[in-house]
């Protein structure tokens, strides 16, 4: 209830987005070899964001 208008952080979008790209990444996988490279580079560099926020 007092989580209702707590804005998510910058980290936390991140984090989701990468988690989406990984999802996305899987799937195509097995179907789509360069647009799964495609996805993974997306989440690698969304990855490099959230290492440079931590620290």
């Amino acid at each position: 209830m007092f989580g209702l208008f707590k804005k998510t952080s910058e980290l936390e979008k991140l984090q989701k987005q990468y988690e989406k790209l990984m999802a996305d990444w899987h799937k195509l996988s097995t179907t789509n070899r360069a647009e799964s490279d495609k996805k993974y580079a997306a989440a690698q560099s969304v990855l490099e964001k959230i290492d440079a926020l931590k620290n």
